[in-house]
């Protein structure tokens, strides 16, 4: 008699505030059918939880696995069991797994960043480098510039959080020229930068605004986010309208989505089928605002 083998249900959650909008459910759940799998993927919403609430709740409800956004990234982190050794030098998880009692964090923004900027701006230079906000973002933005070389210079709102990605990256990587600089000053260091990355939420849906004086901006420039709602935000308009070279958060969506999906099912996801099933996405609630 043949044994009866039973898939393997995967029940994901997002874990952020102001995640209504999120691309990621219909991204995954797509991906997912695709690749055969029992597979669900639901917001858990802040704004809509008690304040005391916790991972190991919707773990207890059937929970399989998070991806955590903004403003929880480093919040979280009291609540796991281990870290990943990028999520320990990053300070700051995007991915949990649930292995038995134990929560276990892990950073994919950090190369599905970088993954996304090869395919979008594959022959940019990329020697110096702004990055706009030293949060979970902006640090895993950083660390992933850092690896591949640059000088990296990290502006933050607040300098002294900017101070401590700078002295975690140095600590990890002592052969490396990283700077923290006040927002202010990121005018003046694009004189000298090849590229900027937005790592702050200022540009998505209900945080409308620049990170930073556009006016620096030059056609020479490389311009990248990390915001996907909208994937068009007024950093990348003004960029656009200088000449510059853009790359929107969709990107970083993608490629980070790609790598969740292959953490917590042990599969292969297709990145072009990915990027396809965004652009449906995109296009199809572009239809539904214009309607």
């Amino acid at each position: 008699m043949s044994e009866v083998i039973v898939p393997v249900r995967h029940r994901v959650a997002l874990v952020g505030a102001g995640i209504g909008g999120s691309f990621s459910p219909a991204l995954h759940e797509r991906e997912a059918a695709a690749l055969g799998l029992d597979y669900t993927y639901r917001l858990l919403d802040l704004d809509h939880l008690p304040a005391r609430w916790t991972l190991r709740e919707a773990v207890g409800e059937g929970a399989t696995g998070f991806n955590v956004t903004h403003p929880a990234k480093q919040a979280v982190l009291e609540q796991l069991d281990e870290l990943s050794p990028d999520a320990r030098a990053l300070g700051a998880v995007n991915t949990v797994s649930v292995d038995g009692d134990r929560l276990i964090g892990h950073n994919t923004d950090h190369s599905g960043f970088l993954s996304g900027l090869r395919h979008g701006l594959p022959d940019v230079r990329q020697d110096r480098v702004v990055v706009v906000g030293a949060g979970g973002a902006g640090s895993a933005v950083a660390y992933a510039l850092v690896v591949t070389g640059a000088v990296v210079a990290i502006a933050d709102a607040d300098p002294a959080r900017s101070e401590d990605l700078v002295a975690r990256l140095r600590e990890r990587f002592p052969e490396a020229t990283i700077t923290g600089l006040p927002v202010e000053r990121v005018p003046a260091e694009l004189a000298r930068a090849d590229g900027v990355v937005n790592a702050t939420p200022i540009g998505m849906t209900g945080h409308p605004g620049r990170p930073f004086d556009t006016g620096a901006l030059e056609p020479r420039h490389w311009v990248a986010e990390v915001v996907y709602r909208p994937l068009s935000t007024a950093l990348l308009q003004d960029a656009r309208a200088t000449g510059c070279r853009c790359l929107d958060g969709g990107a970083m969506l993608v490629s980070q989505a790609a790598r969740t999906l292959a953490l917590l099912t042990g599969t292969t996801p297709d990145l072009d089928r990915m990027r396809r099933h965004l652009s449906e996405l995109v296009a199809s609630e572009e239809e539904a605002n214009h309607d």
